[in-house]
């Protein structure tokens, strides 16, 4: 990874281990809650304790993710060598620190609430505050420096282009959780990847099995005005795209997110689509066909036997998936009633 990649990996990480020698010769190695604070990676502590030996004393901090597992019938019918993890992982080497500055301890104990409890629902964490002043000096804040900081990822960049086309297919194939994300993560670290046929999409424009939670307020944007969201606000769209089961996408030649569709699906019996958006100079061009092609394939819906939705004018773009009105579906043997809680 480039430094700036492996401190957001850092950063992101839920925890991380701290590993260290203590004088007498023994091992110590710890999981911790961190922060990078004024590029430390910190944690905080009793002042008393096994950790606090290791203050001044060489000291390795390490964090590390598990992409997806690649079982070897991916790449080799008989043979078991293929087989193998793919990850992405941090480590920081240097001296243990104490942080005795009062304002950069009090800095790492808010971004530590920041981190662990975002929704807020506490006053902000101050040295000069006097609810917080008898913690802030009492705890201790230890920190590592980032100037030695190694990331890797291990996302295929040594497999063939034919084997890495081969991965991405098999995972989108297997669709387990993570997968859509791992199919992303692998294609960002091979550039050059020969896209697979489920990638497809018209020329100029990239098509997204799965969309960070970064992208919600470019989703929304899209989708602002649409009809279907009169009664919505925009913090009721944002959390109904986090919520879905499956979010798809595509972006221009500039990176920009153009198109979005997701669904809520139960994996056999039902699919809901929603808010299917594709900005208007992206239109008529084939990419709408494209997100939806990618939306009802993905594992979370390709696997249901009804998928319904909703639209006022775009009946012939999701006819040609095969969709029909709801009278002209087969009736079923008995009468029912759609009913609808309104909150």
């Amino acid at each position: 990874m480039s430094r700036a990649e492996a401190t957001a990996f850092l950063r992101q990480a839920p925890v991380f281990s701290l590993c260290g020698v203590l004088e007498d010769g023994q091992p110590v190695l710890r999981t911790l809650h961190g922060v990078v604070v004024d590029d430390l990676l910190c944690f905080h502590s009793s002042p008393k304790g096994e950790k606090t030996s290791l203050l001044g004393r060489p000291v390795v901090a390490s964090a590390e993710e598990e992409v997806a597992r690649i079982p070897s019938w991916f790449l080799d019918p008989e043979r078991a060598c293929p087989a193998t993890t793919l990850y992405r992982s941090v480590q920081v080497h240097g001296e243990l620190r104490e942080v005795a500055d009062p304002s950069q301890k009090a800095r790492a104990l808010q971004a530590l609430m920041e981190k662990l409890q975002p929704g807020g629902g506490y006053v902000p964490i101050t040295a000069a505050d006097p609810r917080y002043a008898a913690q802030v000096k009492g705890l201790l804040v230890a920190g590592v420096s980032l100037e030695r900081l190694d990331g890797k990822a291990k996302l295929a960049q040594n497999r063939s282009p034919r084997e890495r086309t081969r991965l991405a297919q098999e995972l989108w194939r297997r669709g387990a959780p993570g997968d859509a994300r791992a199919i992303e993560l692998l294609r960002a670290a091979n550039p050059s990847l020969e896209l697979p046929p489920f990638l497809a999409a018209p020329a100029g424009f990239s098509v997204h099995p799965w969309l960070p939670a970064s992208r919600v307020e470019e989703a929304v944007e899209l989708l602002a005005g649409e009809y279907w969201n009169d009664v919505f606000t925009r913090d009721e769209l944002e959390r109904a795209h986090l919520g879905a089961t499956a979010w798809v996408g595509a972006t221009d030649g500039q990176g920009r997110l153009v198109a979005t569709a997701r669904a809520i699906a139960d994996g056999a019996k039902h699919a809901w689509v929603y808010d299917v958006a594709v900005a208007a100079p992206a239109r008529r061009g084939g990419l709408g066909q494209a997100v939806m092609r990618l939306l009802l394939d993905h594992p979370a819906v390709r696997g249901c036997r009804r998928v319904l939705l909703g639209t006022r004018d775009a009946q012939s773009l999701y006819a040609r998936f095969g969709f029909v009105p709801r009278a002209a579906a087969p009736p079923r043997p008995y009468p029912t009633t759609e009913m609808v809680l309104i909150r």
